[in-house]
């Protein structure tokens, strides 16, 4: 037997609402005034047969039963999106990654490969930018992110923490007869001096951070852009080391010094936790977390 069922958009008023605690941010959410919802929600109050919310000025709470309700309703919207991601997925089969512009270049972009030849099915679009996101209004399945790992409505997968740490070419380091100790970065160009990683990696270094004030302020907007910078001998650069290992290994970048730095953040794989059971954004997350998990381990290429 069909279950006798209330009407739909009078349900999605309500659990938007309740999960808003808002009548207004409920009708901005589904694009509809706000005495369109109160209606909806009315309409639904008329069906149970007892209400929803307390109204009072300028706020509105859920009743004993609203409460019972909202959390089951908000389950079952989240059931009927995963299924609905899940069969768009299987008719598109494309992949849209939004990544930040240094991590892509430098490590995304030469691992990809892998993924793909595992999923040759799967097409695979990337999308550069240090903007967020807004997965409801874009067409973008999962993103990497630098950050706490606090995203409300996200699920957030650490990837690692990028320790820093100055590199340069090693002809501008033979130019000086070599970099053998911190203050030798004194005599150099720095790249972006006003970046915050210089002064955090200067004061585990015992560097006086107030010369860095007094250089000439420049910003590159990426550590790609300043690796390639400093590869060409124009300054030193402060860089992640995890994404320029191979650099370092085939001799474009010199990493001076043992000692590095962190700022607390990491980089993150965030995607909406109601899509967590998507099929290829499962797919690409299982497969991200053990690539880098053996990229660290193993070093370079």
């Amino acid at each position: 037997m069909a279950h006798a069922l209330p009407p739909l958009p009078a349900v999605r008023a309500f659990e938007a609402a309740a999960r808003h605690g808002s009548f207004t941010k409920a009708a901005e959410e589904l694009g509809m005034t706000q005495a369109a919802v109160s209606y909806q929600i009315k309409l639904l109050e008329e069906r149970v047969g007892a209400p929803l919310f307390l109204r009072k000025p300028r706020q509105v709470t859920l009743t004993e039963l609203g409460q019972r309700l909202a959390p089951a309703f908000t389950e079952a919207f989240t059931l009927i999106g995963e299924a609905y991601a899940a069969a768009r997925s299987g008719a598109e089969g494309v992949l849209c990654i939004s990544t930040i512009l240094t991590f892509g270049s430098s490590w995304l972009a030469r691992h990809l490969g892998a993924f793909q030849m595992q999923h040759p099915s799967l097409a695979v679009r990337l999308d550069t930018s240090a903007r967020l996101i807004d997965f409801a209004r874009e067409d973008v399945d999962v993103a990497i992110r630098s950050g706490s790992g606090e995203w409300p409505g996200l699920a957030a997968h650490r990837l690692f923490m990028p320790d820093f740490t100055p590199m340069l070419s090693p002809r501008l380091a033979a130019s000086i007869g070599g970099v053998k100790e911190p203050a030798d970065l004194l005599r150099l160009p720095i790249l972006d001096p006003q970046d915050h990683w210089w002064r955090e990696w200067f004061t585990a270094a015992g560097l006086p951070t107030d010369t860095l004030a007094t250089r000439t302020s420049s910003s590159m907007g990426a550590q790609a852009y300043e690796a390639s910078a400093a590869m060409a001998g124009h300054g030193v650069a402060i860089l992640a080391r995890a994404l320029f290992a191979d650099e370092v290994a085939d001799g474009r970048l010199v990493q001076p010094f043992d000692l590095v730095a962190n700022d607390g953040k990491a980089y993150w794989l965030v995607y909406p936790e109601a899509r967590r059971n998507v099929p290829k954004i499962r797919a690409f997350r299982d497969w991200l977390l053990a690539a880098v998990a053996a990229s660290l381990n193993n070093g370079p290429r």
